[in-house]
């Protein structure tokens, strides 16, 4: 049937209409922002629970549901070094409902890391702010250290050298922040030690006091109790800056060995294309239950001097983070299935 003059007017006019709004720019309802949140949200950590993250996450939870006026629920979905949890973030409503404690893994190490990485760590995430950063310590078995005279990194470095191939590292696994940071000082200091890998920190740290290992790149947290009660030998932090934790302990870059700064923060993330009101909610509760008395102590405890960031602040963090961990993953010639 050949369409009427009339017809063909309006299906021109659809089209039109239809054409010029995929041109613009989407935006929020008026009161999507006002009324959110109007149910309880969803706080993934994709890492097991009693770890920093966890205890922080859930901390900031209960803080943040006065401002928000509904309840944080705290869930755990650790696998895949974080990747399981993020991804379930990634792929949720983009509504500001689900959040993700993502963290120096799941979105600038990973990327790298996995050749398979079932989301982006840009794209599908909308940033809300910084909650931690904290530095890693180069820490070494105390009788090791006290037996060779090793009391700097200079030390340390001048004894790869002359016995190559004899010292040895532990770290929490292949693609750890230990395993990076190690590997990063032979590339650097132009040294050659062996890599052991454990089945987490704490198994590494525990090969470290028994003198299976001679050293190992450390969370200043877990770190700090052993180094106060002299149990072993701190030698230098991995950040730009010292840490006021360890105020007499310089930065490897500092020890002489250029190009050196890492470290481990985490933060608050929700699904990418959440609308920016929400997000800003979001940043706005957030930053307010890190600057309380309590949640900063708790933080300084951690070894944590961050303060948070604005939404803006924290995307271009996370992708100078990303960018960085490029060649540092390509140094270690880590990766993972």
């Amino acid at each position: 049937m050949k369409p009427t003059p009339r017809s063909a007017m309006r299906r021109a006019l659809l089209q039109g209409a239809v054409a010029l709004a995929a041109t613009l720019p989407f935006c929020a309802p008026a009161g999507a922002a006002a009324d959110f949140p109007t149910k309880p949200l969803r706080f993934v950590v994709p890492y097991p629970p009693g770890g920093p993250l966890d205890t922080m996450a859930r901390m900031l939870a209960e803080k943040v549901r006065g401002s928000l006026g509904q309840p944080v629920i705290v869930e755990n979905r650790s696998g895949a070094g974080g990747n399981i949890g993020a991804d379930l973030v990634a792929k949720a409503p983009a509504d500001g409902y689900t959040l993700v404690m993502g963290a120096v893994a799941t979105h600038a190490i990973n990327p790298w890391l996995f050749a398979n990485l079932p989301y982006d760590p840009v794209k599908d995430f909308a940033p809300v702010t910084i909650v931690a950063s904290v530095p890693n310590v180069l820490v070494m078995n105390l009788e090791f250290a006290q037996k060779n005279k090793i009391e700097k990194l200079s030390d340390l470095i001048a004894y790869a050298k002359q016995n190559p191939g004899k010292l040895n590292y532990g770290s929490g696994g292949n693609g750890s922040a230990g395993h990076l940071s190690g590997e990063l000082l032979k590339a650097r200091a132009g040294i050659k030690v062996e890599h052991i890998p454990y089945q987490g920190a704490a198994p590494a740290q525990l090969a470290l006091l028994s003198g299976q290992s001679d050293f190992m790149f450390d969370n200043l947290a877990a770190s700090a109790p052993l180094i106060k009660d002299g149990k072993v030998k701190a030698l230098a932090v991995t950040t730009a800056q010292r840490s006021s934790l360890l105020a007499d302990v310089p930065t490897v870059e500092e020890s002489g060995v250029k190009g050196f700064d890492l470290g481990t923060w985490f933060g608050v993330f929700t699904t990418g294309g959440t609308p920016a009101p929400v997000v800003a909610k979001l940043n706005q509760a957030y930053a307010e239950a890190m600057q309380q008395p309590d949640v900063k102590q708790r933080l300084l405890t951690m070894g944590s001097e961050a303060g948070p960031m604005t939404p803006e602040a924290f995307a271009a963090f996370v992708k100078s983070e990303k960018a960085k961990y490029q060649e540092i993953v390509k140094i270690s010639g880590a990766s993972l299935n």
